[in-house]
């Protein structure tokens, strides 16, 4: 796609709201077509050849260059183009205005796992709760493992006496034991039914779930409350690699279950717990359940009753993930003259500092990947374009990585807009976050049209970012799970290579800074004694928050 992609009248009519333009042809269709809604859909990626029940995946679709994307930049410049065409002068209007948060209140998902142990339950878990609390859903997992030990932690300081959570207390030959992972997985889902009665929207039960007795039992329970639905979300993976590679993670992380024990007792105790869950555990096969299976991470998705607008969000976000090794590196663009002379937004072209940047760039990139493949993406704007000239990669332009549209005060200085519109200047210094420029965008609005990038770069393994200050926090805030307030103050510099490394529960981040001047253009967050610069954590959380 390009900047010479023009939208047409079939863009505009069928794409007029930017947030459904993520959601996928075939899920979109299930949702909107209920003779449709029991089909069962198998998702390979290995497979491409389309019928009924097996499809091609989406990112045919959505893929950087796709149609889909391609619609929806062509819709977005359009509405953008439209929206300035009649603003009044400025002294009439004023920069703009603070924009509501979606109202997610009628959605209440619970999304049950399932799954045998160092299946990647947990890790799907919180990827997916990462995304939706990104796109500002309320959601929380509920992870009975982390609620068990947390109560024998409480018995052993109360009483002084360590419950054995080795490999016999998972068999279900031991009774009591049974009882008591029982009474702790029903204590999990009453806690979420809860907290989403109390205003979340999904809330995660990141349990085994693997016997159709128990998943009946939570279909019952759920059924007891108003408004609330079920979808069961099983993780099936048969690649020996990756199941040791999970049980690797899991012995040598600092799990408090093998607190004492050596590393190889510690494996054989786990190996032999999931023999105890072998022998009892049952696939979904329950034709009336809505559930998701997903194989090996990514390899192969089925749908079942799937149904509305979230759930299919959820279904096509999880049918792009994958495990393969990877690095995301995000930079701005070289210094601006519009940098320089201290303006927002425009078209400028870079400086000659920006310039030595851009020629000083293909050394740190190759010396750090190697002769790994990778894509190189940009934005729109010749900034962007010119910084990755010089790169020996593959390249693609993404209109949805255009900065953030500055509406009427594109062109201006922070000066010029406080002195033009001083209370909208203080308005917008409070709510940064919620503050849309009136013929342009706010932050959020910027993470409504960001989405596709964030499916895209799912899919992809080594990639390169050429984007812009606003552009990239959004997307640095997602991958490091930041909230929504602080996304606009995190500082990321000019002439500046941020490296950031996928792992199970969280991101590796290096940071490569190149000894080229440029202006500073971080406008730190009121009051705050410093910039946003967050300590990355990819460590497992081992015990609940509120057992």
């Amino acid at each position: 796609m390009s900047a010479a992609d023009t939208p047409d009248k079939m863009a505009l009519s069928s794409l007029t709201d930017r947030e459904l333009a993520a959601v996928d042809g075939v899920l979109k269709d299930m949702s909107e077509n209920p003779e449709e809604s029991n089909l069962t859909i198998t998702v390979s990626r290995d497979v491409d050849v389309p019928s009924r029940d097996l499809l091609s995946p989406p990112p045919a679709l959505f893929g950087a260059g796709g149609p889909m994307l391609k619609q929806f930049d062509q819709s977005n410049a359009a509405s953008r183009l439209m929206s300035q065409a009649s603003t009044p002068p400025r002294s009439v209007v004023g920069i703009g205005g603070k924009v509501a948060k979606p109202d997610y209140s009628e959605a209440k998902i619970v999304l049950a796992m399932v799954g045998l142990p160092a299946r990647g339950k947990s890790y799907l878990s919180n990827k997916l709760m990462r995304y939706l609390k990104w796109l500002e859903y309320d959601v929380k997992v509920f992870n009975v493992g982390q609620l068990r030990r947390s109560r024998a932690r409480q018995k052993a300081q109360q009483s002084g006496t360590r419950e054995d959570h080795t490999a016999s207390y998972f068999s279900h030959n031991n009774v009591e034991a049974t009882k008591l992972r029982d009474q702790l997985a029903t204590d999990s889902l009453e806690m979420l039914i809860q907290w989403l009665k109390e205003g979340g929207n999904v809330g995660i039960h990141d349990a085994t779930n693997s016997t159709r007795s128990r998943r009946q039992k939570i279909v019952e329970r759920v059924a007891r409350e108003p408004g609330l639905v079920v979808i069961f979300l099983e993780s099936v993976c048969d690649d020996p690699a990756l199941i040791a590679a999970n049980i690797a993670l899991k012995v040598s992380s600092g799990d408090p279950d093998y607190k004492d024990m050596s590393r190889e007792k510690a494996k054989v105790d786990f190996e032999r717990r999931i023999r105890e869950y072998e022998s009892v555990y049952e696939t979904i096969t329950e034709s009336h359940l809505s559930y998701l299976r997903i194989k090996n991470v990514g390899s192969q998705v089925t749908l079942c009753h799937i149904h509305g607008y979230l759930q299919s969000r959820i279904a096509f976000y999880l049918m792009n993930l994958h495990l393969k090794p990877r690095s995301i590196f995000f930079s701005r663009h070289g210094e601006s003259q519009y940098n320089v002379e201290g303006k927002i937004g425009g078209d400028s072209p870079l400086s000659e500092r920006g310039m030595r940047y851009a020629k000083a760039l293909p050394a740190l990139i190759t010396d750090n990947i190697g002769d790994a493949p990778l894509t190189v993406w940009t934005s729109t704007l010749q900034r962007t374009i010119q910084t990755a000239q010089y790169l020996p990669y593959p390249k693609l332009t993404w209109k949805s990585l255009d900065e953030l549209d500055a509406g009427v005060c594109d062109g201006m200085t922070y000066e010029e807009i406080e002195q033009a519109y001083p209370e909208d200047f203080a308005n917008r210094d409070e709510d940064k976050f919620n503050y849309r420029y009136r013929g342009g965008e706010s932050y959020r609005d910027v993470v409504v049209r960001l989405e596709p990038v964030i499916m895209e770069l799912e899919r992809q393994e080594n990639i390169l970012i050429f984007g812009h200050q606003a552009i990239l926090r959004c997307l640095y805030a997602y991958f490091h799970d930041l909230p929504q307030a602080d996304l606009p103050y995190i500082k990321i510099p000019l002439h500046t290579v941020i490296k950031l490394t996928p792992k199970a529960y969280g991101c590796d981040e290096e940071r490569y800074t190149l000894p080229i001047g440029a202006v500073d253009t971080h406008r730190p967050k009121p009051k705050a004694s410093g910039p946003i610069v967050p300590t990355p954590n990819t460590g497992r959380e081992y015990y609940a928050k509120d057992a």
